[in-house]
C-alpha cells in the first residue's frame, strides 16, 4: 500500500507536468491519460487493501480491478476515437469544411473553389489543398498570402496548396466535379 500511494502522487505529478500548455496535443493526452490511470490503479490498490486488511472482504479485489478498468476505458475512447480519425486522414473535428469554403469563396476575385481536401498532418497540424478561379485574374502572391494567413488566424490551418486557376471553360480543370474527390 505504501508503494502504491507513492505512484499515485508520482504518476498524479507527471500528468500534471504534461498536461500544461498540451491539452491539444493528442500524444500528451494519451500519455496523460496513461499516467492517470496507473494513478487510479494505484489509488484502488491503496483504498481496496485498507478495506480487506480491515474486513477480510477477498471479493472486493477483483470488484475494484473491474471498475478502474471500466473508467480507464471509458477516459481512453476518445483518444482512441481520435487517433483512428487521425489514422484516415479525416477533417478535424475542430474544422468545419463549409466554412473554410465559404472563407476561401469570398477572396478577392475568387469565383470557384473546387478539389477542396482538409486533413490532419499530426496531432497540431492541419493541411489543406484547393483549386481558386479567379477568371481574368493572373498569379497574385498577395492574395495567396492573405489567404494563407487567413486560413491560419481562422481556422488554425497552417499548412495550405493554393492552385489558382483562370477559369477558362474551355480548358477547366478535371477535378472541378463537386463528385471527383
Amino acid at each position: 500500500m505504501i508503494v502504491a500511494a507513492i505512484g499515485i502522487v508520482v504518476n498524479g505529478a507527471s500528468a500534471a507536468l504534461l498536461m500544461a500548455g498540451r491539452r491539444h496535443d493528442l500524444n500528451v493526452r494519451a500519455a496523460c491519460l496513461h499516467l492517470l490511470g496507473d494513478a487510479a490503479i494505484s489509488l484502488g490498490v491503496v483504498v481496496t487493501g485498507a478495506i480487506i486488511a480491515l474486513t477480510a472482504w477477498d471479493w472486493l479485489d477483483p470488484v475494484a480491478s473491474l471498475i478502474i478498468s471500466a473508467l480507464i476505458v471509458w477516459g481512453t475512447w476518445g483518444v482512441l476515437r481520435e487517433a483512428t480519425m487521425l489514422s484516415l486522414a479525416a477533417v478535424p473535428e475542430n474544422v468545419d469544411p463549409a466554412q473554410v469554403r465559404d472563407y476561401l469563396i469570398r477572396l478577392p476575385g475568387v469565383s470557384e473553389v473546387h478539389d477542396l481536401h482538409i486533413w490532419a498532418m499530426s496531432t497540431t497540424e492541419v493541411a489543406l489543398t484547393a483549386h481558386l478561379v479567379r477568371p481574368g485574374a493572373g498569379l497574385d502572391d498577395e492574395l495567396l498570402k492573405a489567404a494563407a494567413d487567413g486560413l491560419a488566424e481562422r481556422f488554425k490551418i497552417r499548412h495550405a496548396t493554393l492552385q489558382i486557376e483562370a477559369g477558362n471553360s474551355e480548358q477547366a480543370c478535371r477535378l472541378a466535379p463537386d463528385s471527383v474527390i
